[in-house]
């Protein structure tokens, strides 16, 4: 059973900077694409960034390019998201999935298992 466990969440002043963690049990991690979500209240689950069993390879929304940055530690079974520069349109809460495979995937429906989820709240 693939188990992921996100840490790091938490309240932040816009212009400041928060670094998700998501910790992978239960699995050979480095077999895994891995991708961060985000929804907000009342909107729909959206792709934060998603990268590939390497770490070698990512994708990001628009949106998030330049500010954000999908990182990955495979001897510590960990993937990272840090987020600079943060707007109180990034309030959300984060999640972080996996699924089998080499490349990134960039749809929710390609991805098996998910995390919990971290609130992320940006103050104006």
């Amino acid at each position: 059973q693939v188990q992921l466990v996100e840490s790091g969440g938490g309240l932040v002043q816009a212009g400041g900077s928060l670094r998700l963690s998501c910790a992978a049990s239960g699995h050979t991690f480095s077999n895994y694409a891995m991708g961060w979500f985000r929804q907000a209240p009342g909107k729909e689950r959206e792709l934060v960034a998603a990268i590939d069993w390497s770490g070698r390879r990512t994708y990001y929304t628009d949106s998030m390019k330049g500010r954000f940055t999908i990182s990955r530690d495979n001897a510590k079974n960990t993937v990272y998201l840090q987020m600079n520069s943060l707007k109180p349109e990034d309030t959300a809460v984060y999640y972080c999935a996996a699924r089998r495979g080499i490349s990134y995937y960039i749809q929710g429906d390609d991805y098996v298992y998910w995390g919990q989820g971290a609130q992320v709240t940006v103050s104006s």
